[in-house]
């Protein structure tokens, strides 16, 4: 049996955790005029008010809501807590965000009780450590653990005791990646729900979707091979920031980048890596979202040489702007020092990520803001732009 563990509205419960008086509130967490929402309480769902929701959005939807800054180091330490505590009911743990985990049970003494009373034993372990409420699916097959969480938020339980009356209960919304585009093509042969794609077929839900067809021909019949990862392969590494005002200029754009890889190549070293492309986003003023990538010679964790790349995507791209938002990752990871060279390369190479292996003691010590490139220093009087760093994973 595997449960899947799902906080309830997380960072806006923390913040109604150290504030009390917030609590029934319609409480927005986002930074700045110009970001977008990064978490709404349920009274604020109720307005209509939804992640990665624009800002302006959420405050024309809900005029009254409560607006207030993201603490990410402070949601990062309740997680520590939250998976502290899921680590105590079993070793085989997985943590796939800030906010949810699976846990394989099986064998575990808490399940001697029955599903429903390992799964109401780990709500109240959470709460009482944490004072948060977690909603809680449990299943054989790791796709329904996830959908039983979603079906009773906030603060739910729900048991799939039989896999096949679950399944035909099952609509295609609720499927993990069967997303918009999918859902379109497959609403248009009258298909809604998953048990419905039984009746496809193999062949042609694989002409229809090609290889998340054949992924969804077994979710349909109850098969899924996925069980709880101990390890997930990290793929890519980004940071991004929306910007308070739009900007045109590409010296000021370039300043950004400057400093966004700074801060991608922090934690690249940080997770022992070095990454092969580079990826150059931007947003426009009318919200149009645009990706450019460029492949480096060899692997890098080194600032200088991935923002070299990012700006050279970035002087390429030909349209004015003005854009709202800028993003860099890195992907096609491996782990640092694999690279192969000249002599000349390599030692070079050495040289800079010696540097950034100092830079990194300075800043770990001193605050992430205690060494900055000069090419960097252009932007720090302009409006605080909004930042989100991400790390994805497999």
């Amino acid at each position: 049996m595997l449960a899947h563990v799902d906080m309830d509205a997380f960072y806006a419960a923390v913040e109604v955790l150290d504030r009390p008086e917030l609590a029934g509130a319609p409480v927005i967490v986002g930074g700045g005029a110009r970001g977008v929402v990064s978490a709404a309480s349920y009274p604020a769902r109720a307005f209509g008010v939804r992640s990665a929701m624009p800002l302006f959005e959420a405050r024309r939807r809900c005029p009254q809501g409560i607006f207030v800054p993201v603490r990410m180091e402070r949601y990062r330490q309740m997680s520590r807590r939250v998976m502290e505590v899921l680590g105590g009911f079993s070793p085989l743990l997985e943590q796939v965000s800030v906010d949810e985990a699976y846990l394989d049970l099986r064998g575990t003494p808490v399940l001697k009780a029955g599903p429903a009373a390992a799964g109401a034993a780990i709500k109240e372990a959470v709460a009482t450590a944490t004072g948060l409420t977690c909603s809680v699916g449990l299943a054989p097959l790791r796709y329904l653990a996830k959908i039983a969480s979603d079906r009773d938020k906030p603060d739910g339980l729900t048991v799939v005791a039989d896999v096949e009356a679950f399944l035909a209960t099952v609509t295609l919304k609720e499927v993990p990646g069967c997303g918009a585009k999918a859902r379109e093509r497959l609403g248009a042969l009258g298909l809604g729900r998953l048990i419905e794609l039984r009746a496809l077929g193999r062949e042609r839900l694989e002409r229809l979707l090609g290889a998340f067809g054949l992924r969804l021909w077994d979710l349909a019949h109850g098969r899924d091979p996925a069980g709880v990862e101990l390890e997930r392969e990290i793929k890519s590494v980004s940071h991004e920031e929306t910007f308070a005002r739009d900007i045109a200029d590409r010296a000021a754009l370039a300043a950004h980048l400057l400093n966004l890889a700074e801060k991608v190549s922090r934690r690249l070293r940080r997770y022992g890596l070095a990454g092969r492309t580079v990826t150059l986003k931007l947003r426009h003023q009318d919200f149009r979202l645009v990706t450019r990538r460029q492949s480096l010679p060899q692997p890098s964790d080194v600032t200088q040489e991935i923002y070299q790349a990012a700006r050279e995507l970035l002087v390429a791209y030909a349209p004015r702007g003005p854009f709202r938002l800028i993003g860099l990752a890195v992907s096609g990871l491996e782990p640092a020092g694999g690279g192969q060279g000249g002599l000349f390369d390599r030692q070079e190479q050495a040289k800079a990520q010696a540097l950034g292996r100092a830079e990194d003691l300075v800043c770990q010590r001193f605050g992430q803001d205690a060494l900055r490139r000069a090419g960097g220093l252009a932007v720090l009087g302009q409006d605080t732009p909004t930042g989100h760093d991400e790390v994805g994973k497999k």
